[in-house]
């Protein structure tokens, strides 16, 4: 093997120092953003924590109609924690959110005619009285939980 001179030499070690240099420099970018990343779904998991427990209160309380609030619960707590979604205690929202899923909503409602309301309110109103024990064990299943 021919023997390299000292300046070649020294030119290789500092292309490689820099290189070396360069990928620490780019891995620091990547761990700063999965830090990032990490506090913000830490972030977004302790506000959906918040707004289930909130929901979950409301529709308690009364100041959230029953078949919106299982339909919001269902939306959030999917987003919030699949197994939690999957606990034998959510199925209550599941069943409601299936059973009204084709209710038209904003301003597909408005444009419903009152007859056509009145049969969709008539519906919610069936559901209530068939699942509204099971939802407000569920609700309060919900707010038992160390969510956030």
């Amino acid at each position: 093997m021919p023997e390299l001179s000292p300046p070649l030499l020294i030119a290789a070690l500092a292309i490689i120092a820099g290189l070396a240099g360069y990928a620490l420099w780019l891995w620091r970018q990547v761990w700063q953003r999965q830090r990032q990343q990490q506090a913000l779904n830490h972030q977004r998991r302790e506000r959906l924590g918040e707004d289930l427990h909130i929901l979950a209160g409301s529709l308690l309380d009364g100041q959230l109609p029953m078949i919106e609030g299982a339909i919001r619960i269902k939306v959030l707590i999917d987003n919030y924690d699949t197994q939690l979604s999957q606990d034998t205690h959510s199925a209550v929202f599941h069943t409601l959110y299936e059973a009204t899923v084709d209710v038209p909503t904003h301003a597909a409602w408005q444009a419903l005619s009152a007859t056509e309301r009145n049969h969709y309110r008539s519906r919610f109103a069936a559901l209530e009285r068939e699942h509204g024990e099971a939802l407000r064990a569920a609700a309060k299943w919900l707010l038992d939980q160390p969510l956030g």
